[in-house]
């Protein structure tokens, strides 16, 4: 039996830099707090919470006072910086800095379509904290679209701007760009009540070195006679990546740790491909790798 841990697979450059940057300041053993989970991977939150990584919720965080706050790579409304700065709160910033660009853009575009009655659309998951950052540059008026139901949310006499969430998928993107463009072109009109050219711009803001999984990813699972997909039950990311892996290899099977693993799902002399989500640490499916060479030698 050959195992292999997907090279592609792991943190993106921005959950790595935040973990990093909690790790460096738990090491002068003073309290820290961190703003919702750092990842969405009970197994790290758990590692960083023995390190001395306390978890709050923005309810706890508007009775605190006098004490030290990381912001998570989703990044944060600008309501949390206000608060900070009234309460005395000590933000240690580990924002992404592709979140924090797409931030600068959407506040930007914003202040300009706004002026004319304009909308500003975010194709994402409502309720996301990355989303809700993003939505905060906007007054929180920003439409939030995660499939085509949602569109109803949009008045198509008006001028749309769409912005994406930056874990989203580039294909779902431009298809909501497509769909959204059909209908402005044929529902506007302008002042004087005759059609214009469509006002309609749609900003692709996906992270790339999270889109360029997918592909890499559909490769590794056909390479594979079983996959093993490790992530956190809350990692809307890696709920996506593993239905791309089960779409090409019906032997694919979702875990969040070793304990979960199943001897029924292994033959001798299969190859085993162990890959994960963008929040699922290296050392995570190292340990799942590992109980599988365990087991299969007790077999």
């Amino acid at each position: 039996m050959k195992i292999t841990i997907d090279k592609n697979s792991g943190y993106c450059f921005g959950v790595e830099y935040a973990i990093q940057m909690a790790e460096d300041h738990l090491k002068d053993n003073q309290p820290l707090y961190c703003l919702g989970d750092i990842v969405h991977n009970a197994m790290e939150v758990k590692r960083l919470n023995n390190l001395g990584l306390h978890v709050i919720t923005h309810q706890e965080l508007e009775t605190m006072q006098n004490c030290r706050v990381l912001i998570r790579a989703h990044g944060e409304p600008p309501s949390t910086y206000e608060l900070a700065l009234k309460n005395n709160i000590e933000l240690i910033d580990a924002s992404c800095p592709v979140v924090l660009k797409l931030q600068n853009r959407v506040k930007h575009a914003y202040d300009k379509i706004n002026k004319i009655g304009g909308q500003i659309v975010i194709y994402g998951q409502n309720g996301h904290a990355e989303v809700t950052g993003i939505s905060g540059q906007t007054n929180n008026e920003a439409i939030v679209v995660t499939n085509e139901a949602d569109l109803e949310k949009i008045d198509f006499t008006k001028p749309v701007e769409l912005f994406s969430q930056t874990t989203k998928s580039t294909k779902g993107f431009y298809h909501i760009a497509e769909l959204i463009e059909e209908k402005v072109k044929e529902n506007y009109c302008d002042s004087d009540g005759n059609e214009s050219i469509t006002p309609f711009e749609a900003n692709d803001s996906i992270c790339r070195q999270v889109s360029n999984r997918e592909p890499q990813l559909r490769k590794f699972a056909t390479e594979h006679d079983v996959i093993i997909f490790v992530s956190g039950k809350k990692s809307s990311n890696g709920k996506a990546l593993y239905a791309v892996c089960k779409e090409v290899n019906p032997n694919s099977y979702f875990i969040e740790s070793e304990e979960e693993l199943d001897n029924n799902w292994f033959n001798k002399n299969e190859t085993i491909g162990i890959c994960g989500a963008t929040s699922t640490p290296n050392w995570l499916m190292e340990q799942v790798s590992q109980a599988i060479e365990a087991t299969q030698m007790l077999a």
